[in-house]
């Protein structure tokens, strides 16, 4: 009986450092495995950690103001005819602007500004109106209308656009 235990426990020894080099490399795979995750996060983390530092820093750019509209009653004018019928143009206007001062301006010399429209579209035939192309040159038309000073040497006002809210040829 004595060497079967000796048997045992030679072949009990054996065992015990294969199973220690089992642990110590599974604890070599672990600390890899957790070392490449460190690096791998400490590396998209420095990555956009300067475009979030761009994006906060006073050099962007400021956005832009909030658009004032600025509604006008609407027009009714008679329009230039060649072949002997009486043609109207219904049209609303609204005027998109930066800022509040060119509003009130505008306000104060509306009258103004409403003859040099009304002028301005008594002057067109039916047929200029009707296309797409039309509408637009006369937007950029009554634009550049608005635009222009009230008073001599005084500074013209800016538009941003001249946006139709009704617009009837009858």
């Amino acid at each position: 009986m004595a060497t079967t235990t000796a048997n045992q426990q030679a072949s009990a020894q054996p065992s015990s450092p294969g199973l220690m080099k089992r642990i110590i490399v599974i604890l070599l795979i672990v600390l890899v495995a957790a070392g490449a995750a460190g690096a791998a996060t400490w590396f998209f983390m420095s990555r956009s950690a300067p475009a979030q530092a761009a994006s906060t820093s006073p050099a962007a750019p400021a956005p832009s103001p909030i658009p004032v509209f600025f509604p006008l009653e609407p027009m009714t004018v008679n329009l230039q005819s060649d072949d002997g019928q009486q043609h109207y143009l219904r049209i609303g206007l609204t005027l998109k602007l930066n800022d509040q001062q060119t509003q009130q301006h505008l306000t104060e010399h509306m009258p103004e500004i409403r003859s040099r429209v009304l002028l301005a579209l008594s002057n067109k035939h039916p047929e200029e109106l009707a296309p797409l192309e039309g509408k637009h040159a006369l937007a950029k038309e009554l634009e550049t209308l608005i635009e222009q000073p009230t008073e001599t040497g005084g500074q013209p006002v800016h538009v941003a656009d001249v946006l139709f809210t009704e617009f009837v040829v009858q």
